[in-house]
């Protein structure tokens, strides 16, 4: 998709967010999804539309805190989209009801390995609270004209004083602390010590330095690759797919000495959800449709949780995308799994500290 087109479209998607849920009904679908800005395609939900005459109406957010901050103040929607470590949060917090698996004719086709990631879409009583969807990675990704391969083996290339000025991460803690995470050769940041909170802490003032923009959502950092503000980024799988299709030489490496960082994100019904039931169903069914697949994989660089749906997708498609062999896209990961809320307090504080240049 055209950068210009996806800045329009965010631009619908921030106005979109200062609409009351009301005014959002009037305007259109009864079906309120909260979500990530971009996910509203078409594309995403054809069934949806074809049987109700209209797209469900979103609000979007920033970043889970930011959504989840926004629901603990009343905020009402009927869906939204969070990932694996704000899943447990959400519930915690009572924001969520269960699903209905019986309604979700995919259910049973959901990737076995994502379904046994403990305490994601079901509770350790088998209860089920989040349909996972959408899956992929944090990686290393960068501008193939001026940066030489060479230089980025590792992590720590974007704490390098040569890239000053031409580095951009996530604003989101999340993130930045997978990044900083696999830097200090944690795999499983919810055994983080204070120590190793503090030389993650450290590493990330480092590439503090060299920053030239927090990137906020995948326009943001779409732009600021193909444009050539920046020329090395810790991005998702989306930020090189709508690159290269717009016809910029911008690649990920995901094979650096350090690894990836990987996240799975879905679907949760919120409690006391305003709109109909059934068209909330209907939304899941129509996102974990098998064609749906496609154009995760081939125009967002995701997965899709739906088995079916990956086995469905072409064989070098999947193989171009690094989908073809799942046990090695995963190998030397960080999982972005629930972190104790502790834990998650100081990460949020300590970041806000850093980006402030302290």
């Amino acid at each position: 998709m055209q950068t210009t087109i996806r800045h329009w479209m965010t631009a619908l998607a921030l106005a979109s967010t200062l609409m009351t849920p009301a005014a959002a009904r009037a305007a259109g679908s009864d079906l309120v999804v909260f979500d990530w800005a971009g996910y509203e395609l078409p594309e995403f939900h054809p069934k949806y539309t074809e049987k109700h005459g209209d797209a469900p109406t979103f609000t979007f957010f920033g970043d889970e805190d930011e959504a989840f901050e926004k629901m603990r103040s009343g905020f009402k929607a009927d869906l939204a989209h969070p990932c694996s470590q704000s899943v447990v949060k959400w519930r915690d917090a009572g924001l969520l009801q269960p699903l209905d698996t019986s309604r979700i004719t995919a259910w049973k086709d959901l990737n076995p390995g994502i379904m046994k990631m403990k305490n994601l879409a079901t509770s350790e009583d088998g209860t089920a609270w989040f349909m996972p969807w959408d899956w992929g990675n944090s990686q290393l990704t960068y501008n193939s004209e001026k940066v030489n391969e060479k230089d980025i083996q590792s992590l720590k290339s974007l704490a390098d004083p040569k890239f000053q000025g031409r580095v951009s991460i996530p604003d989101n803690v999340d993130d930045a602390y997978a990044l900083a995470s696999l830097v200090i050769g944690l795999k499983d940041w919810t055994q983080m010590t204070d120590e190793q909170f503090k030389q993650a802490s450290d590493f990330l003032r480092q590439v503090h330095k060299n920053v030239r923009l927090y990137w906020t959502d995948t326009t943001n950092i779409v732009q600021a690759l193909t444009g050539g503000e920046i020329d090395l980024a810790w991005a998702w799988n989306d930020a090189t797919a709508q690159s290269v299709l717009a016809g910029s030489p911008i690649k990920a490496k995901p094979d650096t000495q350090e690894g990836i960082s990987t996240w799975v994100c879905g679907y949760v019904r919120l409690k006391d959800a305003p709109g109909n039931a059934d068209q909330a169903y209907d939304y899941l069914n129509a996102i974990n449709e098998p064609d749906v697949a496609n154009v995760l994989v081939k125009d967002w660089g995701y997965g899709q949780a739906n088995a079916k749906g990956m086995a469905a997708v072409d064989a070098k498609l999947l193989k171009d995308k690094g989908y073809d062999d799942v046990d090695k896209f995963v190998d030397k990961t960080l999982f972005q799994s629930p972190v104790p809320t502790e834990l998650k307090q100081k990460m949020i504080a300590e970041f806000e500290k850093i980006k402030a240049g302290y």
